[in-house]
């Protein structure tokens, strides 16, 4: 986590853009975002100009040409001149990120060590020309197809004033930045300060609970993973870190197992948004986590745009916006085949399915009425979650878990897509979630209460025959019950509440006790009146 004088200096940071007139969250990250870019190029370039120095050879690839040293960081950070510094990084070094594709991105240690073991003559990253003055920028079909160019396209660089960016400047390279860590943590810093802009903090979901989430999903390093309404992309950037500590049984790291490391950084991480700023700040994300190819998309979820993606995930992590209901003409026809209603919260549901393989898992986020509504088209879509797949468990969350900006009550779902019905429900799995380590008012102080280690534990360890205790935080329930009661889902339905016996007094002993405390009034209040005689 970041800490002390990190965090200080990042909150120094964020305050010199608001007293400066840039007072919009997310264009204060974005505009940080694409410094930080650009920082992060010549310090890979520094690198590599370090390496082939002592080796006595040329360097390999570089990102910047003999025409653009001027461009890089460690010349312009320098300058006394404010107006120079302005002109260079706007027409200069801020269009030539734009075009690169993100080249800049990839941890370069990992990255070519990698390839090396693998006997590779390519680094991971870096975009070969053949005209120096290009280097580093992506033509053609390649830069078409990258995702990074696509969304820097309508970029726009709003620092103005001299005076601000070089004081930025000044601040950014007062922030050490060495590792993947120190940079991912920041950035989930910065992304934090979302969750207090007012209707920004729709954009983020809890770190710990994105967590948990992943956790009970277990990735494997050969996962396909989609958030279909990514945002920032902290699932996704979660299931990174996730995987990044996985060992096997000789504990060795498994990502570099072969394949594994390309796949991860070419094909595993997808994202859908239809919010170019979203697209942006979620792109630049993971890069800074380390994904060097992040294939963050541009599309409506649920309108036709998903059309042709349908069944290529093995694993879903999403908190979709619920926002009510969608304009009908614009809702995608297989999903309204699936479903026939206008709601985003099940719309979503059905979504999830399509774009699931067979054997594919979920865990979503839920608001409440979708576990109880009793609409038809709530208790179909419950239908087809416990009699066509497989859900395979419930955990009820506290209302205030996505306090100060969102009072609702929520649920984590957890299903697998199956391919025939004998391979669907038997058992779901409840957990009934009192508290997630933090106060549940808009402060979200840490407390001492935290069920989330006893969820992961128990989600570990459950097992129908002996998970029956209905008065405990965690039971199954059978499928058989689940659809005799409507398919409901709450766990109220089910769970079994425990009340204790209270004993009162008879009513003549009651009223004894009430004349002798009258009695004990009055003569206090006597005495009062005779003390002001």
């Amino acid at each position: 986590m970041i800490t002390g004088d990190l965090k200080s200096k990042v909150d120094k940071l964020w305050t010199t853009f608001w007293n400066n007139g840039i007072s919009n969250p997310l264009s204060v990250i974005e505009q940080i975002s694409y410094l930080l870019f650009i920082k992060r190029l010549d310090d890979l370039e520094l690198a590599k100009e370090k390496a082939a120095q002592q080796l006595g050879r040329k360097i390999k690839d570089p990102t910047f040409g003999p025409e653009q040293q001027q461009i890089r960081w460690s010349h312009f950070k320098n300058l006394d001149n404010a107006e120079e510094q302005l002109k260079i990084v706007r027409d200069g070094a801020f269009p030539f990120i734009k075009e690169l594709g993100g080249a800049g991105n990839s941890e370069q240690e990992d990255a070519a060590a990698k390839d090396r073991e693998a006997g590779s003559d390519d680094v991971k990253g870096a975009k070969k020309t053949s005209e120096p003055a290009k280097a580093g920028k992506l033509t053609g079909k390649a830069a078409e197809g990258n995702a990074y160019a696509k969304h820097m396209r309508d970029a726009v660089f709003l620092i103005a004033s001299p005076a601000l960016l070089a004081t930025v400047i000044e601040q950014i390279e007062n922030i050490p930045m060495e590792g993947r860590d120190t940079k991912g943590d920041l950035y989930e810093y910065m992304l934090s300060k979302l969750s207090t802009a007012g209707t920004n903090g729709q954009f983020r979901t809890p770190r710990h609970i994105i967590d948990l989430m992943v956790k009970l999903m277990a990735p494997k390093p050969r996962d396909v993973v989609c958030d279909p309404a990514c945002g920032t992309g902290g699932f996704l950037v979660s299931v990174a870190e996730y995987l990044r500590e996985q060992t096997d049984a000789d504990g060795k790291m498994l990502l570099n197992a072969p394949g594994n490391r390309q796949h991860f950084n070419e094909e595993m991480f997808h994202g859908f948004d239809f919010d170019a700023t979203m697209l942006r700040i979620g792109s630049m994300n993971l890069m800074l986590h380390g994904i060097e190819q992040p294939m963050i998309e541009a599309r409506d979820s649920l309108s036709e745009d998903h059309a042709g993606v349908n069944e290529r995930f093995t694993m879903i992590l999403a908190n979709p916006p619920f926002k009510g209901s969608v304009q009908k003409s614009t809702i995608a026809k297989d999903l309204t085949k699936v479903i026939k209603t206008t709601k985003t919260e099940l719309l979503f549901l059905a979504l999830f399915l399509r774009l699931l393989k067979t054997g594919g898992k979920g865990a979503v986020i839920v608001p409440d009425g979708v576990l109880f509504g009793s609409s038809k088209a709530h208790k179909g879509i419950r239908e087809i979650l416990v009699e066509q797949h497989k859900l395979d468990g419930v955990i009820s969350m506290p209302s205030g878990v996505f306090k100060p900006y969102a009072g609702v009550s929520t649920a984590i779902l957890m299903f697998t897509k199956v391919g025939v019905k004998a391979e669907g429900t038997d058992f779901v799995w409840f957990y009934d979630m009192d508290s997630d380590g933090l106060s549940l008012d808009d402060k979200r102080q840490p407390v001492e209460e935290n069920d989330i280690p006893d969820i992961l534990q128990r989600w570990k360890e459950k097992a129908p025959e002996r998970d029956t205790d209905r008065k405990g935080k965690a039971f199954f329930v059978p499928r058989e019950e689940i659809a005799e009661n409507g398919y409901d889902l709450s766990i109220n339905r089910y769970k079994e509440i425990e009340y204790e016996e209270v004993v009162y007094d008879p009513p003549k002993v009651i009223l004894k006790k009430l004349r002798e405390l009258e009695d004990e009034i009055r003569g206090d209040l006597d005495e009062l009146e005779g003390m002001l005689k």
